[in-house]
């Protein structure tokens, strides 16, 4: 079970919490996210998004979206018969939630992206969250290649996940 702890922290724009933690929940699956997890997805107003930019990336000024992955798979701490290990110990509980990170969203710059990219807000909140998912599970996009398959990986999950309102 994949628990999203969403949070809306802004006034500016009204956000459908449920709508989207679905949304963000739908991705984690497909990227292969399984048994206990946890995701926070927060939306924030721009003062909050440019001071985690500034803290986070060292960037002026606030930006649409920030992802915080925690927890790649937790290694086996301790020693158990045959496993290795440096000590005694035993091996992490299932029931213990894998920590897959902290989504941040600023519906401010989210808007006016929105009217840059000429899409509806929801388009491009439902962009932004995938998009987010995909940082939290490794993707990136510091290079040509790697930012054409991140696009494309995103705009396969929105076919298969997001229904725009318009629609």
């Amino acid at each position: 079970m994949i628990d999203i702890y969403a949070a809306d922290e802004q006034t500016e724009f009204s956000v459908d919490l449920e709508r989207w933690s679905e949304l963000c929940r739908s991705a984690l699956v497909e990227e292969g996210v399984r048994g206990l997890a946890e995701v926070s997805l927060i939306f924030t107003g721009e003062a909050a998004m440019a001071e985690l930019n500034e803290q986070f990336m060292g960037k002026h000024g606030p930006t649409d979206v920030l992802s915080f992955p925690i927890d790649a798979e937790p290694d086996p701490t301790g020693r158990t018969p045959d496993a290795g290990g440096t000590g005694p110990g035993e091996p992490p509980s299932a029931d213990i939630p894998q920590l897959v990170g902290d989504i941040v969203i600023c519906p401010n710059v989210a808007a006016r992206h929105a009217l840059e990219h000429g899409c509806s807000f929801e388009d491009e909140v439902a962009l932004l969250i995938v998009h987010g998912v995909l940082h939290l599970r490794g993707w990136d996009h510091v290079i040509d290649e790697e930012a054409e398959r991140m696009e494309a990986r995103e705009r396969e999950l929105l076919a298969r996940h997001y229904r725009s309102n318009a629609s």
